[in-house]
């Protein structure tokens, strides 16, 4: 969120998945795994078509540690971005396969790219919403979900309500962002494909990094 220098952590992640150590990578995986998961499952609806993109992403991030660049933000937002383009893609390629299928019956290519787009919209916002400081997401949870006005929202938060009205106002400026986003490169395939697989998982399995492959090596 924002143009922030990232924490030592990110940067020295970076270094340690260039330096190709694999056990930099299931660390990344622990911490990212539910993330990009979760990300990928709210833009497909569909739990083995998201499986598929936790393994992409990973062995995406893996290939290509560079194309992360840490003065445009943190390492966590750079793989939700890396994520939310790598499954519009794929959804954007599953309803071009489904309107050949249909043929005449096919939606039209703006109803086809409205879907695409809100359900981009969506993942953006989920993101969004579980990134932001918890005070923001706490009056936005109790305002919106709970149905709070704001004197209920201060009175729950233990705050006065000019702050109540503060922190909606910031999480909802932050909410906006996710219609105005635009989408990051592609993702290239070709080399990521030919590396190991890297399975969804539970976040308390064991990690097992991919065996070598044409592109770094373990």
């Amino acid at each position: 969120m924002g143009h922030d220098a990232p924490p030592r952590w990110d940067r020295r992640m970076q270094q340690r998945l260039a330096r190709g150590e694999a056990a930099a990578l299931g660390e990344l995986y622990d911490r990212f795994a539910s993330l990009v998961h979760s990300l990928a499952h709210r833009v497909l609806d569909d739990g083995d078509a998201a499986d598929r993109i936790t393994r992409e992403v990973f062995g995406y991030v893996w290939e290509h540690p560079d194309a992360y660049d840490p003065k445009q933000g943190s390492l966590r937002s750079w793989v939700a971005g890396v994520t939310r383009q790598q499954a519009v893609q794929r959804l954007r390629q599953t309803e071009a396969d489904s309107a050949r299928d249909c043929g005449e019956d096919a939606p039209a290519p703006a109803e086809m790219e409205r879907k695409i787009h809100e359900a981009s919209t969506a993942a953006r916002a989920d993101y969004i919403v579980t990134s932001m400081p918890a005070p923001l997401r706490d009056a936005l949870e109790l305002a919106y979900f709970q149905r709070r006005d704001y004197r209920q929202t201060a009175a729950d938060l233990g705050v006065t309500e000019d702050e109540a009205r503060r922190r909606l106002r910031l999480g909802l400026q932050l909410l906006s962002t996710a219609h105005n986003h635009q989408a990051l490169p592609s993702v290239p395939h070709g080399r990521t494909a030919s590396r190991g697989a890297h399975p969804a998982r539970p976040s308390h399995a064991p990690y097992s990094p991919p065996g070598p492959g044409p592109g770094r090596s373990l």
